[in-house]
């Protein structure tokens, strides 16, 4: 695929939908709780915890380090897998104080490969999480890959939707200016246009303004 290609695609997005300015959270460290609590959840669920952290003061690195479990736990409930979210937040957290002095600005601020692998070397911090976080929370041009761009990509063709998480991103960051700015209008883009029209059941193809370059939509 040309870069030209992926600029269409993006062109035509911005067009239709106009900028969008995810992720929408008020400091960097809440786009880290946002991006551990959106795992196996929708972003409505993630919200209603987001607001009860928020209630309770919860949302610093020292609040979400010294809250009981059980508290932390019951603050988040709506996002699910509670338990385990719970323990991820406050391992996370306890790296960043043992590591950076409670700093994410420093944390995140390193070579971009080597803060990439060391947020995928906390338990619970998978790829997307992790360029969640470098993209949203740290301003870094790490392309965020998930079910939408794969979705959206294997219908054009452009890619297998069934590759592995690091080919597509690479296929990604080869392919376009490091530019985090772009990175993230992008992102947002592809995520707003799957949820809208690229759906996975029932697709509004004839309102998609990417119909005359995809293929799924006229097979």
């Amino acid at each position: 695929m040309k870069t030209s290609s992926l600029e269409q695609v993006f062109e035509r997005l911005l067009d239709h939908f106009g900028p969008l300015h995810w992720w929408p959270a008020d400091t960097p460290f809440e786009v880290v709780i946002g991006a551990i609590l959106t795992q196996n959840t929708a972003w409505t669920n993630v919200e209603k915890a987001i607001v009860n952290l928020r209630l309770h003061d919860g949302l610093t690195p020292d609040a979400l380090r010294a809250a009981p479990r059980k508290r932390l736990e019951d603050w988040i409930r709506p996002a699910g897998f509670f338990r385990q979210k719970a323990e991820r937040l406050q391992l996370f957290t306890e790296h960043l104080f043992a590591r950076h002095g409670g700093d994410l600005r420093r944390m995140l601020a390193g070579p971009l490969a080597e803060v990439r692998e060391e947020l995928l070397a906390l338990k619970g911090i998978g790829p997307e999480t992790a360029d969640s976080i470098l993209l949203y929370a740290g301003g870094r041009p790490s392309f965020v890959v998930d079910a939408y761009t794969r979705r959206l990509f294997g219908r054009l063709q452009l890619l297998d939707a069934d590759a592995p998480y690091e080919h597509i991103r690479a296929f990604f960051m080869d392919r376009l200016p490091a530019d985090s700015d772009l990175f993230n209008e992008y992102h947002a883009l592809i995520v707003e246009h799957c949820k809208r029209l690229c759906r996975k059941q029932r697709p509004l193809c004839p309102e998609c303004c990417l119909l005359d370059l995809c293929p799924f939509a006229k097979g």
